[in-house]
């Protein structure tokens, strides 16, 4: 069987149509990145000015032999500086836990309690199988609506667009990461996922798990005071 080999157009006209279908098929791929970087311009701080709120939010990001990956670490490491500052009052952490051998909620809360937090203003999402479900469920689960969202650099903008089109009022803390090939794998992921994002935003689809609703936030903080 012999296989044709796409062909450049001859005419000028073809040519010129050839162009303009690849530059519009280039400003559509780069449509979701520019929605994020412009809806969450002045939304990104750090943790010496990010404003106080009762709920901070840290994604999951893996685990490695049960324990929190570095770049999880270094998230809960700001959730921890920003309790002990008094910028927050309760961790939620939301993460995977789809499988008995594979718990992220659990991993969190035992580091953040090593650093600090106490056990009773942690609460524990374990149905965060992406960024939109963890907003979705801080939401209506947990009954956040204003939070402060903890992530890498090049996943801050997407969790802080999706948990604003959620009904999370959010500010987001991105966190340094040192650039090795899991940064550069994440920073190439997140152009993709923008799109994904953009998608969640608009359509706004039920998390995969939805389930009853969770007092544990709103328990931790009547605790607190």
């Amino acid at each position: 069987m012999k296989i044709r080999r796409p062909r450049w157009p001859r005419t000028r006209a073809g040519q010129r149509r050839l162009v303009q279908g690849v530059m519009a098929a280039c400003v559509l791929a780069l449509l979701p990145v520019t929605w994020l970087f412009v809806s969450t311009g002045d939304r990104l701080r750090s943790t010496a000015d990010v404003p106080r709120a009762q709920v901070a939010v840290v994604f999951g990001a893996g685990l490695w032999r049960g324990e929190p990956s570095p770049y999880l670490a270094h998230r809960l490491d700001a959730a921890a500086e920003l309790y002990r500052a008094g910028r927050i009052e309760v961790v939620l952490v939301t993460g995977d836990n789809s499988r008995k051998d594979y718990d992220e909620p659990d991993a969190m809360r035992a580091y953040l309690t090593r650093h600090g937090v106490p056990d009773g203003r942690i609460v524990s999402d374990y149905a965060g199988f992406d960024t939109w479900d963890s907003c979705v469920r801080a939401r209506k689960i947990f009954g956040v609506d204003r939070a402060v969202l903890i992530s890498q650099g090049f996943h801050i903008r997407r969790a802080v667009a999706l948990c604003e089109a959620a009904g999370v009022e959010s500010y987001g803390v991105g966190v340094a990461a040192k650039h090795d090939v899991t940064w550069y794998y994440g920073g190439t992921r997140e152009v993709f996922a923008a799109g994904k994002a953009l998608l969640d935003a608009v359509f706004r689809p039920d998390p995969r798990f939805l389930g009853p609703k969770e007092p544990g936030v709103g328990r931790a903080l009547a605790a607190g005071r």
